[in-house]
C-alpha cells in the first residue's frame, strides 16, 4: 500500500469549500478518503466550482466558524476522524482590520476557531492517533503592512502548531502546519486580478508563478501520511522562494 493512499481514513477540511481548503479536500479524497468539509454558505447549491468551490464528491455542512457556539453545536457525520485539516481564514481590507470590529472578526475566525475546532476533535484525533493540520500563512512570519490581524492571527496559528505538537505528542496526535505564500484564492484577489500587482508579485517569487491549491495539497498530504511520521510542530513554508 502506498504511504499516500487514504482508503478507509475519515478526513475533515475546515474551510474546505473554496481555495487552498478544497484543493487540500480534493487531495485527499482523489486518495481515497472520506472527505467532509465546512463552509459558510447554506448549501452545496450556493458554491459554483468555476470559482474554486467544487463541492463533487465531498460531504458538505454549513459552520459558522466565528461563532464558537456554532462549533460546539455541530453535530459530527462521522464515529472517527483521521485527519483534520484547519485552513478557515478571512482577510479584510481597507484598513479595516486596524479598528477593533475588522480586528476582532478575522481573530475570531483566523486563530479562536482553530483552538476551538481542534479541541472539538482532540479525543478523536487521539483514538485514531491521527493528524492535525493548520493551515497558516508567510503572513505570519514577516509584517505585513494593510492587515496587522491577519498577520498576527497567522503568526499565533504558527505558535499554536508548535504548542499543540508538544502538548498532544503524549496523546499520539501528530501536530504540523503549512505556510502558503501566493495563491490565487478569493483571499488574494486583490493582488491576482490585479495584472500590475500580480507581475510585482512574480517577480518577487524565485519559481516566478504563484503557487496553486493542489501545491498545497501535496504538503498536507504529505503531513498527514506515514512519510511525516517523525514530523511535530512544524510549519512548512510552501511559496516558491517568496519568503527567503
Amino acid at each position: 500500500m502506498s504511504e499516500l493512499d487514504f482508503s478507509g481514513k475519515t478526513v475533515l477540511v475546515v474551510g474546505g469549500s473554496s481555495g487552498i481548503g478544497n484543493g487540500i479536500a480534493h487531495g485527499f479524497l482523489s486518495r481515497g478518503a472520506e472527505v467532509h468539509v465546512w463552509g459558510t454558505r447554506p448549501s452545496v447549491e450556493d458554491y459554483d466550482a468555476a470559482n474554486g468551490s467544487d463541492l463533487s464528491g465531498l460531504t458538505y455542512s454549513c459552520v459558522d466558524v466565528s461563532d464558537s457556539a456554532a462549533i460546539a453545536a455541530h453535530q459530527a457525520g462521522f464515529d472517527s476522524l483521521d485527519v483534520l485539516v484547519l485552513s478557515q481564514g478571512v482577510v479584510r481590507y481597507g484598513q479595516e482590520e486596524f479598528e477593533k470590529p475588522g480586528w476582532d472578526y478575522v481573530m475570531d475566525v483566523n486563530i479562536d476557531s482553530v483552538m476551538a475546532c481542534a479541541s472539538k476533535y482532540h479525543a478523536l484525533l487521539a483514538a485514531s492517533h491521527g493528524a492535525l493540520i493548520i493551515v497558516s500563512s508567510i503572513s505570519g512570519m514577516q509584517g505585513n503592512i494593510g492587515n496587522p490581524a491577519y498577520a498576527a492571527s497567522k503568526a499565533a496559528a504558527i505558535s499554536l502548531t508548535k504548542t499543540l505538537g508538544q502538548a498532544w505528542a503524549r496523546d499520539g496526535i501528530r501536530v504540523n502546519g503549512l505556510a502558503p505564500g501566493l495563491v490565487p484564492t478569493k483571499l488574494t484577489a486583490v493582488t491576482t486580478e490585479n495584472e500590475k500587482r500580480m507581475q510585482g508579485a512574480l517577480r518577487a517569487i524565485p519559481l516566478r508563478r504563484a503557487g496553486t491549491p493542489d501545491d498545497m495539497a501535496g504538503v498536507a498530504l504529505f503531513l498527514a501520511s506515514p512519510l511525516a511520521a517523525y514530523v511535530q510542530g512544524q510549519t512548512i513554508v510552501a511559496d516558491g522562494g517568496l519568503s527567503l
